[in-house]
């Protein structure tokens, strides 16, 4: 049996910094119209998703025998740890308490956000759960830009103010991108394993040189974007001091970084993306 530490650490809490860095810039795109009870709802909501994904893709692919002897982290079904039908039903748990979080923001809100949760609790389970999944087509990064970019951005921005305007379209890439480049790291450090087992990521198709120059593009290019949108909030320039960060998380894949050393680069792309969030954030708050 599982121990509660292995079951905290099923629930990747590493990850939840692309739950919570769009909720922040969108509440900061929002200044100085936050109304601080929606964007905590928005957040809570987030970080049920984010662990309720992180459970159904343990779940999901250890009943396909894909995460068997991995380089990453322990997964609970792979490992033989917790039985499957637990780790489903903590991923639906996760899944219920979004859904009944979201409900409450909607009916404060509007009532169509339903439907965007919806879509976002089928897009959690389909990337790796169903007899389908899309993340086995390699179409895992264009629903986390979606989902953790576009949707998470605008959607907190809405639920705020009762509009959607095109800044906070622009403000959602550069987060869209930074959690896109979380995931494309990941598939990298699996990619071997993946293609053995017939998972066919974004990484595999594309082959370790350009995954790892996609994953440039999308960390240094996200950050020069953040700088960009200077023009229209002046204060955002502060993501600039990020760029040795992002400078150096670009060498050390495009040097060939693998295996066990790509963990700690995750690590540091998790932090950047956070980083990112919080000088982005403060500089549309100080530009309102």
């Amino acid at each position: 049996m599982a121990t509660i530490k292995e079951w905290v650490g099923g629930a990747r809490l590493r990850t939840l910094a692309a739950a919570i860095a769009p909720v922040i810039v969108g509440t900061a795109v929002a200044a100085p119209n936050y109304y601080w009870l929606h964007a905590s709802l928005a957040l809570l909501v987030a970080l049920a998703l984010q662990i309720g994904v992180n459970y159904a893709n343990d779940y999901s692919d250890g009943i396909k025998g894909t995460d068997t002897d991995r380089v990453g982290p322990m997964r609970l079904v792979g490992s033989g740890k917790a039985v499957p039908q637990q780790v489903r039903s903590a991923a639906f748990f996760f899944f219920g308490l979004s859904a009944l979080l979201g409900l409450i923001l909607a009916l404060r809100t509007s009532i169509w956000l339903v439907l965007v949760g919806a879509l976002a609790i089928a897009a959690a389970w389909g990337y790796t759960g169903g007899k389908n999944p899309y993340g086995y087509r390699a179409l895992g990064e264009v629903s986390v830009f979606l989902f953790f970019g576009l949707v998470a951005v605008v959607g907190t921005y809405y639920v705020q103010t009762g509009e959607v305007t095109t800044l906070a379209f622009v403000a959602a890439i550069p987060v869209g991108a930074q959690a896109c480049a979380i995931l494309v790291l990941n598939n990298l450090r699996d990619r071997v394993k993946d293609a053995q087992v017939g998972k066919r990521t974004l990484a595999v198709m594309m082959g370790q040189n350009f995954t790892r120059f996609f994953f440039v593009a999308l960390v240094f290019g996200s950050n020069v974007m953040g700088i960009a949108i200077a023009i229209n909030k002046p204060w955002t320039a502060l993501t600039a001091v990020l760029l040795p960060l992002s400078g150096y998380l670009s060498i050390a894949v495009l040097k060939g970084a693998g295996g066990r050393d790509l963990i700690g680069l995750l690590q540091r792309t998790a932090l950047f993306q956070m980083l990112f969030a919080l000088l982005f954030a403060a500089g549309f708050v100080w530009s309102a």
